[in-house]
């Protein structure tokens, strides 16, 4: 009998343990960037903000740069804290709807207030001139905001009563026919909630 011939001559071995050993820190890259995003997940929007619930104040400064402001200072009105960004999409689309909102309404004890979060300000500001938003703007580039109200993504949407309490919490973008059918109704002191 011939003596048998390895399968991998010796020259081979050390390559096909240094591709493992590769391969194995690879998962172990993979494995390290899944658990983190996992925790990001879970960690994310986990404070538990409800409806009837006063608002965290949050002092922010004006998205032009010019002053500062926070959700107390809107207190005996209702308000609609519009939390966005420049570059999301949902956010592009509910902007007219909010813009012709705040028009008809602001004679009426109401106010919409624009949160930019996690956004650069100079992008920010072009938006606001796309869009020709007239309604107040604050500018959150931490993005304080989204984890003070456990948000979950972008845009986010809270009325907040008079008296600063949280009467709607709308997760997602709004529509005309939301605002007209879930928002007017506090408003007009029509709503049941």
């Amino acid at each position: 009998m011939a003596p048998s011939t390895p399968i991998w001559p010796d020259r081979r071995v050390p390559t096909l343990r240094r591709v493992s050993a590769r391969a194995f820190w690879a998962f172990l890259a993979v494995l390290a960037v899944v658990g983190l995003l996992g925790y990001g997940l879970a960690s994310k929007g986990s404070a538990d903000i409800s409806v009837g619930q006063t608002i965290p104040d949050q002092k922010l400064t004006n998205l032009d740069g010019h002053g500062s402001a926070d959700f107390a200072d809107y207190r005996g009105r209702w308000l609609l804290v519009n939390v966005w960004a420049s570059w999301c999409q949902p956010c592009r689309d509910e902007a007219p709807a909010l813009e012709r909102f705040y028009r008809a309404q602001r004679h009426h004890g109401f106010t919409v207030l624009g949160v930019d979060s996690r956004d650069l300000s100079g992008d920010a500001l072009d938006f606001v001139r796309h869009y020709g938003i007239t309604y107040p703007q604050l500018h959150d580039g931490e993005g304080n905001v989204p984890d003070a109200l456990g948000m979950s993504g972008f845009p986010e949407n809270f009325l907040v009563d008079p008296q600063g309490k949280l009467a709607l919490i709308r997760r997602g973008p709004i529509t005309a026919d939301y605002l007209r059918s879930d928002v007017q109704p506090f408003l007009s002191g029509k709503a049941n909630g």
